[in-house]
């Protein structure tokens, strides 16, 4: 019997599509929006936080895709209940990657194409990463923002501070935010000593939206800094897209 497949992770849903395995979504996020064609006919079950389990329970899913860092735990506990496999991802750093492409192509195995597919992934990450690494980068201090009101950053071993540190980008704050929760993600005060140590604020454009109305907002913030706008989904989404996320981080520091 095919798998029934539910994914409630952007960067799983468009990985799933990569691998073959779009015709067996049967439920999705209304975050999960790539690629559009694919997706667009695939049930919504509400959002990566506030997941419709009753909706979901009635799509009767074989498999589940969910995220540490996206999803609520109490969420994924309830799945177990009514669904045969949970499936949970949680890629820290770039090289997660090549573990992700091999559980979902260890659970899914029996599909045609998947192994195939997810071998090409992996090739194609390791390309990209080693293209990264060619060139030693100067290293700058860096504070990437994703959200406003109040100002919210990345801990340092977060996916997202990861990926920057291969172009040579130190996060800050110096912290780290453990396995899961809200310590990953910390919140400014806005008079913190360092930040006039910061030489790049990167502003991107998920989960908030910058535009260029907060660059002045964020210059004030880190008066010394460059300050400039970022495409959140290459930096942040993993699995399919992180190989994207590598080659444009290339260019962004080249481009500094």
């Amino acid at each position: 019997m095919r798998p029934r497949i539910a994914s409630l992770v952007p960067s799983a849903t468009e990985t799933l599509v990569a691998l073959g395995l779009g015709p067996c979504l049967v439920a999705r996020t209304g975050f999960c929006i790539h690629p559009a064609e694919a997706v667009a006919a695939v049930p919504k079950v509400g959002g990566t936080k506030d997941v419709n389990l009753a909706k979901l329970k009635a799509l009767a899913p074989t498999h589940v895709i969910v995220n540490v860092d996206e999803n609520r735990r109490e969420t994924a506990e309830a799945l177990r209940a009514f669904v045969p496999e949970v499936i949970v991802t949680h890629p820290r750093r770039p090289e997660d990657n090549l573990v992700l492409f091999e559980q979902l192509r260890t659970a899914f195995a029996g599909e045609p194409g998947v192994t195939e597919r997810a071998a090409a992934l992996a090739a194609e990450f390791r390309t990209a990463l080693a293209r990264c690494r060619e060139v030693a980068q100067p290293r700058e201090n860096v504070l990437y923002l994703i959200w406003h009101e109040p100002w919210m950053t990345v801990a340092r071993d977060t996916y997202i501070s990861m990926l920057l540190a291969e172009g040579g980008w130190l996060t800050w704050p110096d912290v780290s935010g453990g396995e899961q929760g809200a310590g990953r993600y910390p919140a400014l005060r806005g008079d913190e000593v360092w930040l006039h140590r910061i030489d790049r604020v990167l502003l991107s454009s998920e989960p908030y939206r910058f535009g260029t109305g907060h660059l002045s907002d964020a210059q004030a913030l880190c008066p010394r800094a460059r300050v400039q706008l970022v495409d959140g989904e290459l930096l942040s989404w993993w699995g399919s897209r992180g190989a994207a996320g590598l080659d444009y981080l290339r260019e962004l520091t080249r481009s500094a």
